[in-house]
């Protein structure tokens, strides 16, 4: 039988305005776990807690320790939430009490003075505990250790520096000192901090620049290859080849994006990481698909006239196609940076800017470069070696060599062609491929919205471990604050009735309806009800609690009996003794200075203050001193307002990303649900809702993006080939080729998010290329529709299959072995479909369409006379 083990999660995280470390022990995937409270690994966590606090960190040639950042509520301890503190971080308390005594505290941690932390607050077991079932605390199979630190906000980029500096040191300090310990219990270890997610993308960004670069040489040899010749004497390979043509076309893209890059950092647009890594990609895919049509219809000019004028009848034959691709693909990205979410309208900004740049150098650079190579190819010198050349000899009697391109377009001509050429043919075709539009367009409603961290994190990450123990074990969510606007607490107003949940409250009231959604967690996602300084402060002030508002007789504040100047606090036992100094306090109010147990407007203004600064403690546990002490606004609050305050509760578990998404949506629902009955201005916030606000409205901001680019598309083809029946073709194209790469994305789990809808916007300009010059050449074609067809697959078909389809098959593939999840799911497995989608579409169903239903014939002036549509030998 299998021992079982339990696991060590440790984990720091900052929150805004507050950073958290977690330290959670929970249980491995056994199916009946043991119970993580016992003395053993109570004592393990002493000694882990004495290494965190006796860790320093170098900063600036300081020393930083935990107690020089951490959040202190009564300005003496931090703020730690964990097990540990019902021993108060004592580990000779816990010899003494033993583990009956933290047992006992699950149960009365929010009654019993023993059982108070260091800094005086009650600490809820179900937020350092993970892993129990129901509410049996006793059971736990994890610890959930907590230390909230200082997180300013960041004015000069250095506020925060310390704080980061001992996260580092942390880091370090858990891998190779407390590790060793966790797994020498039979223990597994996890943890994390806030700095650790963004240092994890770095690393992550660094360790797949390899991969990229890879799939860029890829790209970049099979360039070459294509571009090139396959000539009959090995010799005459030297010369034949385009390697060198292949380099200065990548040249070429690198400095479109650069050139992008340049413009707008000169106007100050940030670039992002989705930037850095995508559009060199695009730009080098258009760019890749321009050389390799304009290269192979030079190829196919007849070789008795002269170069130039070939240059220009190449140019003639599939300039208006490239011009067309291209300004659809700036038009539509430029269209598409009106986008609200930051990462596309950037994203879109400068790839619009880098395509059009892209396309101005090739029509003028590269077409310059191409006359430079076959000059240099005439005049049989070698490649990338221009001043070395080899006997006219060895290049004689080699006519050119197009085996490869003379296969492809043979084989589009002569197989491809006719098979797509039969009825029954053309009638499967059609059913397939608008079945699996429809099929797509069922499929895309399941696509759901937000981005797994897991998946933009190294394979390897000491992270994933760590969320996989958080979704495992964690049984409270983040906090979720409902904040109330302008409230106004003079006794003329009723919102105090209307927050409150005491006696005399409304039924309906904000902390009564929270109380109520809490009852049903699965649809609130709350998981509590709130913590209330308003009604802590109201029974604070109230006559019955005698030991909490208290006042000398000249007036002043008067604390509690079990509180200094009260008592005499011995140092040896640490108990207070009455020292009689308190003796002539009474209590603030009689039930006759209350109006139906209300203070008025100045009561209320006057005690306010002396709640915020008082103590909790065994004789007054309501004191708001450290549990209040940031939950209100309350500067200006002496005209009868208080500008802000905040009830605390949690959420839910959230263990997904629709989790997140969901929970945000039913706290604003419920938000404006009570703002609308009790006519007041109330919002929930939660650390994570500025992440996941773009998930509300993602489905609108993908959808808008695709209309617009196919819209902006569909303009530039009708302006550039004055035919509305064209541009519907193309327009409906490329419509099926978006639906059918949703449906992928929802059959592949690929969630909806700036990534994917980045891609879904590229997709429609890289689409765009399969599409364009198939019907261009179409259209420019001579004879019947069937005709046309097998003309355009032949010379253009070809072009599109080895010059724009298998040039991004093999860069694509090379993503695969890519270290981060991120590059294999969106870019990876996205780039594939699209390429293989876009094939489909563009060498078999527009064919098909056009031979059905194509636009006419449009006329097209030679050059010469002479000059006749390419043979079958022609290429």
């Amino acid at each position: 039988m299998p021992m079982k083990s339990n696991i060590l999660t440790v984990i720091l995280h900052h929150f805004i305005g507050l950073s958290r470390l977690v330290l959670a022990t929970s249980a491995s995937d056994q199916l009946e776990a043991p119970t993580i409270v016992n003395d053993n690994n109570f004592k393990l966590l002493f000694q882990i807690q004495k290494k965190i606090d006796d860790l320093r960190a170098n900063y600036s040639g300081s020393t930083v320790s935990l107690a020089d950042i951490c959040l202190k509520p009564l300005s003496t301890d931090c703020a730690t939430q964990s097990v540990l503190q019902y021993f108060q971080l004592d580990p000779k308390k816990h010899d003494d009490l033993g583990i009956d005594h933290a047992k006992f505290c699950f149960e009365h941690y929010s009654s019993e003075e023993t059982c108070l932390s260091t800094f005086q607050s009650p600490i809820d077991p179900s937020t350092i505990l993970g892993g129990f079932p129901g509410s049996n605390f006793t059971e736990a199979s994890a610890f959930v250790i907590t230390y909230p630190v200082n997180n300013k906000v960041e004015t000069t980029g250095q506020e925060n520096a310390k704080a980061m500096a001992w996260e580092r040191a942390y880091i370090n300090l858990v891998k190779e000192e407390i590790l060793p310990m966790v797994l020498a219990q039979n223990l597994t270890l996890s943890f994390s901090s806030e700095s650790s997610i963004k240092d994890e993308l770095n690393r992550e960004s660094t360790a797949d620049a390899i991969t990229i670069v890879i799939s860029y040489i890829v790209m970049f040899a099979y360039i070459s290859f294509t571009l090139g010749d396959r000539p009959s004497r090995l010799w005459a390979l030297f010369v034949s080849s385009k390697v060198l043509l292949g380099l200065s076309g990548v040249v070429l893209v690198m400095l479109s994006v650069l050139g992008s890059m340049g413009f707008f950092s000169a106007v100050g647009v940030k670039s992002t990481l989705i930037i850095m890594e995508v559009i060199p990609f695009l730009v080098l895919a258009v760019g890749v698909d321009n050389m390799c049509i304009l290269v192979h219809a030079v190829k196919r000019q007849p070789d008795g006239i002269v170069l130039e004028e070939r240059i220009s009848n190449a140019l003639v034959e599939v300039g208006p196609s490239i011009t067309l691709a291209s300004l659809a693909e700036v038009l539509a990205f430029s269209v598409s940076a009106i986008n609200p979410m930051p990462a596309t309208r950037a994203f879109s900004m400068f790839a619009a800017m880098a395509v059009l740049l892209d396309f101005v150098l090739q029509v003028t650079a590269f077409v310059a470069l191409i006359v430079y190579d076959f000059r240099r190819a005439e005049d049989g010198r070698i490649d990338c070696v221009p001043c070395a050349r080899l006997k006219s000899s060895t290049v004689a009697g080699d006519n050119g060599g197009h085996q490869r391109l003379h296969f492809v377009a043979r084989y589009m001509k002569d197989v491809h062609g006719p098979i797509l050429g039969y009825r029954p043919v053309k009638f499967i075709v059609i059913a397939v491929f608008v079945g699996l539009a429809f099929a797509s367009i069922a499929m895309s409603t399941r696509l759901q919205p937000g981005l797994e961290q897991k998946i933009v994190l190294p394979r390897d990450s000491y992270l994933q471990g760590y969320f996989d123990d958080l979704e495992k074990y964690m049984k409270v969510g983040p906090p979720l604050y409902f904040v109330v606007k302008n409230f106004n607490y003079s006794s003329a107003s009723e919102n105090t009735n209307q927050i409150c949940s005491i006696n005399q409250c409304n039924s309906n009231s904000l902390l009564n309806e929270i109380a109520r959604q809490s009852l049903s967690p699965e649809t609130s996602y709350i998981a509590k009800p709130a913590a209330s300084w308003l009604d802590d402060f109201l029974i604070w002030m109230s006559p019955e609690a005698f030991g909490c508002c208290r006042k000398f007789v000249n007036g002043n504040y008067c604390p509690p009996d079990d509180q200094p100047p009260c008592c005499q606090l011995d140092q040896d036992s640490g108990s207070c003794s009455s020292n009689g100094a308190c003796n002539n306090c009474t209590t603030c109010f009689l039930h006759s200075d209350l109006h139906n147990g209300r203070p008025s407007t100045t009561q209320f203004r006057e005690k306010l203050p002396w709640f915020l600064d008082a103590l909790p403690s065994s004789d007054c546990s309501k004191g708001g001193k450290g549990a209040y002490s940031t939950s209100l606004d309350h500067s200006g609050y002496e005209n009868g307002i208080i500008q802000a305050s905040a009830f605390r509760t949690y959420h839910t578990p959230l263990n997904k990303q629709t989790d997140y998404v969901n929970s945000l949506r039913a706290a604003r629902d419920f938000s404006s649900q009570m703002s609308k009955d009790l006519q007041m201005e109330i919002f929930p916030y939660s650390v994570f809702h500025i992440f996941f606000e773009q998930y509300l409205s993602v489905w609108k901001t993908a959808i808008m993006n695709i209309c617009v680019c196919l819209g902006a598309v569909f303009v530039v083809c009708f302006v550039v080939t004055s035919s509305l029946w064209a541009s519907a073709i193309i327009l409906i194209v490329l419509a099926m080729i978006v639906l059918d790469l949703m449906g992928v994305m929802a059959v592949l789990g690929i969630q909806l998010n700036a990534i994917s809808i980045v891609n879904l916007v590229m997709s429609i300009g890289i689409a765009v290329e399969f599409c364009v010059h198939i019907t261009h050449a179409f259209m420019i074609g001579i004879g019947d529709r069937e005709n046309r067809v097998r003309q355009a697959l032949s010379t253009m078909g070809a072009s599109v299959f080895s010059g724009i389809t298998l040039t991004k098959l093999v860069g694509v593939i090379v993503l695969r072995f890519a270290k981060s999840e991120v590059f294999v799911v969106y870019y990876f497995q996205m780039y594939l479909a699209l390429v293989l989608i876009g094939f489909l579409h563009g060498l078999i169903f527009l064919p098909v369409v056009l031979s059905l239903c194509g636009p006419p014939q449009k006329t097209m002036k030679r050059i010469e006379q002479s000059q006749t549509p390419p043979s079958n030998e022609q290429t």
